[in-house]
């Protein structure tokens, strides 16, 4: 049952009630001397929580320290817009509430960490959160010395190896991203460099035909077969490997048998665009003399050519401009920090991202449903965590493997799975994944912050939930996120 809109009611607190014999029946208490016992009398009181009520709920300032004297209670977090429970006691004694008021920290304010309720008729003692923080200061100045260094410095600790975590991801990221803008760059460059070497040949035998002597009407009639031939080209299926070959030892006996030049260079070229022998017979029957039949399948070779290596230069170059594209969409630099977002959209942008992680040995399955709502999010902090998630699947399979990728809908939830194909988590492992520095990784390979922080992003953040489940061969992450923006608390 939520208790977001449930209303705390309690009994008033009754002061002086409880003796200092019976506190120091408490485990907390028993070492006490008897002033700070009578000390506590005189501060404290008791309270009493029928069953079934709320006594302190989690987000609320956390104003005061209760210690259970009777009764059984619950423990709950809000996951989401669900209420999971985390404990539940009867023992005497235990304590919750402003559990460290002791800690002097200006400009923050203290809230409950968790929701308690009466599971039957219960009954507390009560210190003020004001009067535990200077009991606990005035009586162990040296514990609170070590408590708020602990607290303090994990704080600190946990702040700068995000930081550092961050500045990790952030330089394999660019390294990667600098790998995948190589390459079509690279191959952009080659391309325009073996185009302007066509061009200047094809110029050339333009003049060896025109030096003929050429008939205009012949050469008006070559023009347009190379335009025909280019369009023949251009709609040419594609060949099998096995076809390529037969088909460039068909062209190349064509043209050794009417004595082409550089036949077997030219074959491949011809193959490659699609032509076969009707087109060479056609060539031939438009040029008209044999003797120019040389100069005019060059020429329509390096057409061919500098259509193929056009092609080349558009496909990397529109390779640089979907990587950029998917950089600016997984950075996020240019949009509102919160927006209604398509899930696919930054899964996508995501494994492009890492495609240099991914490599050749890992096939990629996208499963989506691309009927799915927009959700609202922080797309940048969300693309944090497919980033965590993928790349640990991707270590999880060393390299060879499948990685699944597959979204739908639940209620009202859009639930993304990013599954892997690698040997599993343990079972006793599988409980503590999400643990701040827990990591199954070697020494100096994982911080075991990544899927602490992807937990944080998605639970706190985003109101929704992660869970893990696996069995060797089939390990899958399950994102959980609302459909709609969680109540405001």
């Amino acid at each position: 049952m939520s208790d977001v809109a449930e209303t705390v009611v309690l009994a008033p607190c009754e002061p002086g009630k409880l003796s200092a014999a019976e506190l120091k029946t408490l485990f907390l208490f028993e070492k006490l001397t008897d002033d700070q016992l009578a000390w506590l009398v005189e501060h404290g009181c008791t309270m009493h929580a029928p069953a079934g009520s709320l006594v302190l709920r989690e987000g609320d300032p956390a104003e005061l320290f209760l210690v259970l004297l009777s009764g059984t209670i619950a423990l709950s977090r809000r996951i989401g817009e669900d209420d999971v429970r985390t404990s539940r006691t009867e023992q005497r004694g235990v304590y919750m509430g402003a559990t460290q008021a002791y800690i002097q920290d200006e400009g923050v304010e203290r809230k409950y960490p968790a929701t308690t309720r009466a599971l039957d008729d219960a009954d507390f003692f009560v210190l003020s959160a004001e009067d535990f923080g200077w009991m606990m200061r005035e009586w162990f100045p040296m514990a609170i010395h070590l408590l708020e260094g602990l607290a303090l410095g994990w704080q600190n600790q946990q702040a700068r190896i995000n930081e550092r975590q961050r500045l990790v991801a952030l330089g394999a990221l660019s390294a990667g991203l600098m790998h995948e803008l190589n390459n079509p760059a690279a191959a952009a460059s080659r391309a325009t460099g073996a185009l302007r070497q066509r061009v200047a040949g094809m110029r050339h035998k333009l003049g060896m035909l025109a030096a003929g002597k050429v008939a205009p009407d012949r050469l008006d009639a070559l023009v347009e077969l190379q335009e025909d031939v280019i369009e023949r080209a251009a709609k040419a299926p594609a060949l099998t490997a096995i076809q390529a070959a037969d088909r460039e030892d068909e062209l190349g006996d064509w043209m050794d048998e009417r004595h082409v030049t550089g036949a077997w260079d030219l074959a491949p070229v011809f193959a490659q665009g699609g032509l076969d022998i009707d087109c060479l017979d056609d060539i031939e029957a438009r040029v008209g003399t044999p003797e120019l039949l040389d100069q005019a399948i060059h020429w329509i070779g390096y057409a061919l050519e500098t259509e193929q290596l056009m092609s080349d230069i558009e496909d990397a170059t529109g390779r640089v401009s979907s990587l950029v594209t998917a950089a600016k969409q997984y950075s996020q630099l240019d949009r509102a920090a919160h927006q209604w977002i398509d899930v696919h959209t930054g899964l996508d942008s995501t494994l492009v991202m890492l495609g240099h992680k991914i490599g050749d040995g890992v096939k990629v399955v996208k499963d989506y449903d691309r009927s799915l709502p927009q959700v609202p999010a922080h797309p940048a902090e969300l693309n944090q965590v497919w980033t965590n998630i993928i790349d640990n699947a991707v270590q999880a399979m060393h390299g060879a493997g499948t990685l699944t990728v597959k979204t739908f809908r639940v209620d009202d939830h859009v639930i993304v799975s990013i599954g892997d194909s690698g040997p599993g988590i343990p079972e006793e492992l599988r409980k503590r994944v999400f643990e701040p520095f827990f990591t199954t990784k070697p020494v100096g390979e994982g911080t075991g912050l990544g899927l602490d922080i992807s937990y944080r992003i998605v639970v706190n953040g985003h109101g929704g939930d992660i869970v893990v489940k696996s069995q060797p061969g089939d390990t899958r992450f399950l994102v959980k996120l609302p459909v709609s923006e969680p109540p405001s608390r």
